[in-house]
């Protein structure tokens, strides 16, 4: 039985008797009170134990049924409970196993990382190491570098290194495609190159270094000094175009091309001076002075040693034209000599075969005829000469 119906049971009855007890009460109520109140109170007595009795009843079966069927409940819920936590134990354990098994990966994945990060920072360490060494070198080669060039010689010695580079990549030659440090006849300047042109023409190239204004402006930090130290730089730059068109490296008497080269040996400075002031080149030019940085320098002579290989191909040209008509009128006599010694080889070819041929036979007739009287007459044949090896079968020297 339901445990909701034995509760809807119980509770219906439990009302019934009370509004049965209420009806009574009120008809009672209606008599005296003094005549009927001790049959009232038994009569009340009597019906609260009796709906005692009933409720005791009620509840007695009513709890025994609801124990059975909770108990009923119960050990289903149990067995359903049971079975689920089996289930879900053994989902755990997968859960678990699979976890450990991750877990595990990740620990090999950690110490592996772990010796990766451990080599990756020993190797990090040695090159930050090594840089820090290369730092030090290249600020030592620095300063080595700006006191070296502090003084105007050392630069002039240090630019003329760099033009010589130049000018040993391009295939030049020292005394054969140029001269260094030749004074110049009857003018007492001398030109730190001059370059060996066709036609004994002759180019000549200065070397400038303006550094000192140039550092000053790099190293310092304020606009205003800036802008001073590069007025003073370009200034020293046109300076230097000056004393170049003042040395006479331009001399029609000494055979030399309208324009000088004026060689700076360093980049930078050649495109610093092309940002600031690109005027100056086109002035330079003006004043016959071509600017030149070492790969400008390295275009230029590669175009003078191009011209030069011309030149020296055309002179020798007519030289090499006049020896090829020379050795075409030997090799026609040679020829014609040689095909009249094959026609008299051929003459004499043919006499030498008429010998072994013809008059070799005509000399064997008598012979023959000798030879059949003796045998007639039954004399002895002279004895046969052994004819002589050939060379060409003699048996080879094995010594």
């Amino acid at each position: 039985m339901d445990i909701t119906v034995i509760l809807i049971s119980t509770l219906t009855g439990f009302f019934l008797g009370a509004a049965l007890t209420a009806v009574i009460t009120r008809h009672l109520y209606k008599k005296s009170q003094a005549q009927h109140k001790q049959e009232t109170d038994l009569l009340i007595e009597k019906l609260k134990n009796t709906f005692s009795d009933l409720s005791s009843d009620a509840l007695s079966r009513t709890t025994d049924e609801f124990f059975k069927l909770a108990k009923s409940k119960l050990e289903s819920e149990r067995e359903l409970t049971a079975r689920e936590l089996i289930s879900k134990k053994e989902l755990i354990d997968q859960q678990l196993n699979r976890m450990s098994g991750e877990l595990e990966s990740v620990s090999v994945l950690m110490k592996d990382l772990e010796k990766d990060r451990t080599q990756k920072f020993g190797e990090l360490s040695n090159q930050l190491k090594t840089v820090n060494e290369q730092n030090q070198i290249l600020a030592q080669t620095t300063n080595s570098l700006r006191e070296a060039l502090a003084s105007t010689k050392s630069r002039g010695q240090w630019g003329e290194r760099m033009a010589e580079d130049v000018l040993r990549l391009t295939g030049l030659i020292e005394n054969v495609n140029y001269l260094k440090q030749k004074t110049i006849e009857e003018a007492g300047s001398r030109p730190d190159f001059t370059f060996l042109l066709p036609r004994e023409l002759k180019l000549n190239m200065d070397v400038k270094f303006p550094l000192d204004n140039y550092a000053r402006y790099v190293e310092c930090d304020s606009k205003v000094e800036k802008k001073s130290f590069r007025d003073k730089f370009m200034a020293d730059v046109k300076l230097r175009i000056k004393e170049i068109t003042t040395r006479e490296y331009i001399n029609p008497e000494q055979n030399t091309v309208d324009y000088v080269l004026l060689f700076i040996p360093n980049e930078q400075i050649y495109a610093f001076i092309h940002e600031q002031d690109s005027a100056i080149f086109d002035n330079a030019i003006k004043e016959k002075v071509i600017i030149c940085s070492p790969i400008t320098l390295f275009a230029i002579l590669a175009v003078i040693r191009q011209a030069v290989d011309n030149f020296t191909l055309e002179k020798t040209s007519n030289e090499i034209l006049s020896l090829l008509g020379r050795f075409k009128k030997e090799w026609g006599s040679f020829v014609e000599k040689l095909k009249r010694v094959g026609e008299r080889i051929g003459a004499a070819q043919k006499e030498y075969e008429s010998l072994i041929t013809t008059r070799k036979r005509q000399l064997e007739k008598p012979l023959n005829k000798i030879d059949l009287l003796r045998t007639a007459r039954n004399l002895p044949l002279p004895p046969k000469e052994e004819e002589p090896i050939p060379p060409e079968e003699l048996p080879a020297d094995n010594d």
